[in-house]
């Protein structure tokens, strides 16, 4: 739970990314069905949540991806949102992560106050394939959110982004191929040729992972667990563009100073990773040798 926030669980399929969803996979393995929606128990108030001594437990500065075994906008959702933005609201020192297959949604779901955007917030959309890429990125740019992004996950078709990025508008695009049960192949030249756009522009660009099937010079590479964020940091490919400067704040509005930030720890497994640029840090859970 370091860096993950989910107030509801389970997704209806709305895309060719989700024909082989993770979390339809993993739910399976434990004899549940990833299209039963609910809101979650202990995790709802998670960013509320204080140690023993009243601190957060999720620290100012952190990054928390939200809803990553679900939809943010999801329509089944729709009961719960208010309550998860009320909790977004009030941690302003905290950035999250949002991402959706269904930005079509999103207009009609912000909180009235919304304006042109909170500050601790960044909105980012699935392009999976180009169709998707082109249906999805023109919505995201006419949506009023600070900070925007994409994620090519799965990576199952070759995308271009260039005609979006002179916008000004895309700080961050990561990209991963598919995993768990028929997984489909992630290529080389995709993950290239997408990393060249971003560099042009300036924009941080992540390869998080090589997926299961990853084919370079017109061979299939399988590749298990950790492997695949191995291979891709070796890959050299990830890109450091311009700084996210998300200008947040304490609980009484006031700019949050910078030594009072988190600053994210990387074990010695972390710095073979290629999630490290899109990365919380290490969690300290007491796994790594």
């Amino acid at each position: 739970m370091h860096d993950i926030w989910n107030p509801w669980h389970g997704c209806r399929k709305c895309s060719e990314g989700c024909l082989n969803c993770y979390m339809y996979y993993l739910d399976a393995m434990r004899d549940r069905d990833g299209g039963e929606i609910y809101r979650t128990k202990a995790g709802f108030n998670y960013p509320l949540s204080k140690s023993r001594d009243g601190s957060y437990k999720v620290r100012s500065g952190e990054m928390i991806r939200v809803c990553m075994t679900s939809d943010f906008f999801l329509e089944e959702a729709d009961d719960w949102r208010d309550e998860a933005w009320e909790i977004i609201r009030r941690r302003p020192d905290v950035k999250f992560f949002l991402l959706t297959k269904r930005p079509q949604r999103v207009a009609a779901h912000l909180p009235r106050d919304w304006g042109d955007g909170w500050e601790n917030v960044m909105f980012n959309v699935t392009c999976e394939n180009q169709r998707r890429a082109d249906e999805r990125i023109p919505i995201l740019l006419e949506l009023p959110f600070r900070h925007k992004g994409i994620m090519c996950a799965p990576f199952i078709g070759p995308v271009s982004v260039k005609e979006y990025l002179p916008a000004g508008q895309i700080e961050q695009v990561l990209c991963d191929g598919e995993n768990y049960g028929g997984a489909r192949p992630c290529r080389y030249e995709w993950v290239r040729a997408l990393r060249d756009e971003c560099a042009a522009y300036n924009v941080t660009f992540v390869f998080c992972g090589t997926g299961r099937r990853f084919v370079k010079d017109g061979k299939t590479y399988r590749l298990e667990g950790r492997l695949q964020t191995e291979q891709a940091r070796k890959s050299g490919m990830s890109f450091r563009g311009k700084p996210i400067d998300f200008k947040l704040k304490d609980e009484l509005g006031c700019p949050l100073p910078e030594e009072r930030t988190y600053k994210p720890y990387f074990g010695e497994r972390c710095l073979t990773c290629g999630m490290q640029l899109a990365c919380n840090g290490c969690s300290k859970c007491g796994k790594c040798p």
